[in-house]
């Protein structure tokens, strides 16, 4: 399958199978996916915490509003957290990056205000989760992306100083009657001329 195959084919899973279990392989693979995420000067701001154990999925559940059922179904729950303190980054950049990545985010980056500096980092945790995505949908994994979460409940559970948990990720496979699978409703998107514009 090719990639707009799978784009094609790709859906928020809303009804997960709860007997189905991704396998630690393939769990193994998105970890490594995970590692080789892209973001601007290598920067790395993250956290993935994935979550399998049954008793911690139900703690996440419960501060989850309306996405209960498909943290309480679904394999694993993938939480994609920043970096939370400028501090700690600005010290995991010196000791990891080359002087010029360094050198561009004191320039260019350190100089806004904090709250812009926060949503800098923010932003490349949103790519590593597009690649995510995209990494399960090729390994015939479902998913289910999910800002309909208590950030701050997810960060005492998770234990997660200095990281601030952003959007949640559901992970297994649907319930053969998950009523927004493809086969059974039509993808629905704006028209390729209302938002793409070549020039």
């Amino acid at each position: 399958m090719n990639f707009l195959e799978l784009a094609q084919s790709r859906y928020t899973t809303k009804k997960y199978d709860p007997n189905a279990r991704v396998s630690e392989d393939k769990i193994q693979q998105l970890k490594e996916i995970l590692s080789l995420s892209p973001s601007s000067i290598n920067s790395q701001p993250w956290k993935f915490t994935i979550v399998s154990d049954e008793v911690m999925k139900r703690s996440l559940a419960g501060v989850s509003y309306f996405n209960e059922p498909k943290i309480n179904d679904a394999s694993h729950v993938v939480v994609f957290s920043a970096i939370d303190s400028v501090e700690l980054f600005e010290e995991q950049i010196r000791e990891n990056l080359p002087e010029g990545a360094v050198q561009y985010y004191m320039t260019f980056i350190k100089p806004k205000p904090e709250a812009e500096i926060k949503a800098w980092l923010q932003h490349q945790v949103y790519l590593s989760l597009g690649m995510f995505l995209s990494a399960a949908a090729s390994l015939e994994i479902d998913s289910t992306p999910m800002e309909g979460i208590q950030a701050d409940k997810y960060r005492e559970i998770l234990q997660l100083d200095n990281y601030q948990p952003l959007v949640a990720v559901a992970l297994g496979y649907r319930d053969q009657e998950d009523a927004n699978q493809p086969s059974l409703k039509a993808k629905a998107r704006l028209k390729t001329e209302q938002t793409i514009q070549s020039i």
